[in-house]
């Protein structure tokens, strides 16, 4: 198996897991797991295949991954109970999906347009859009809106990736470099905190003081 369809199938089991682990929070039946760890799962390449304009996408050329979804569910079903904090354990699992994600979302929108640009900003959906679906839905407070770095840990990935190809590194030098380097950004977040300054709002002038 290539890295880069590796990196497809455990971003699709970690971000299914993480979908999964949301409907056990919810105490949702194995139908919702289901549904939570498929649209998680497969949300983000769904949408990076549509915007790259490939069609079918890729888990209707491959039924594998909706599978894999299916196999999550199932095994998180049955053994989230056994877990202490599900929340944690959701945040630490999404980083590594947003890590692979981030990779392989790059790799595809690269070798589908050869722009570095389309490559980064397919990395970084690929990476964020199954999570922010899940958390829409499940109804859980968004990481998108958290207040340590997210993003930025998708970008890192994706642009580190991006340029490493162009530097002529080989695929496989590329993905093992670029995939920790966005989980080291996320990580960072989560274990310490890391953010960036956030918008301060300030009073507006009074209409007597505009000339």
């Amino acid at each position: 198996m290539n890295p880069i369809l590796a990196l497809d199938f455990a971003g699709v089991a970690v971000f299914a897991a993480t979908g999964a682990l949301a409907a056990s929070r919810k105490q949702l039946d194995i139908i919702g797991f289901l549904f939570l760890a498929a649209i998680t799962g497969v949300g983000g390449g769904t949408l990076r295949d549509l915007i790259l304009g490939q069609a079918p996408v890729f888990w209707v050329r491959e039924p594998g991954f909706i599978l894999v979804c299916a196999v999550v569910a199932v095994i998180v079903f049955f053994t989230a109970h056994l877990v202490e904090s599900r929340w944690k354990v959701l945040l630490w699992l999404d980083a590594i999906g947003l890590s692979a994600y981030s990779v392989m979302g790059a790799a595809k929108g690269y070798a589908a347009t050869g722009s570095p640009s389309v490559a980064i900003i397919t990395g970084v959906l690929t990476a964020t859009f199954g999570g922010i679906l899940r958390d829409v839905v499940a109804g859980e407070p968004s990481v998108l809106l958290r207040p340590e770095i997210y993003i930025t840990a998708a970008l890192a990935g994706a642009a580190m990736y991006t340029l490493l190809i162009m530097a002529g590194f080989p695929v496989a030098v590329a993905a093992l470099i670029a995939a920790p380097t966005a989980f080291f950004v996320r990580a960072g977040a989560l274990r310490f905190g890391w953010k960036f300054k956030p918008y301060k709002p300030r009073a507006g002038r009074r209409p007597e003081d505009i000339d």
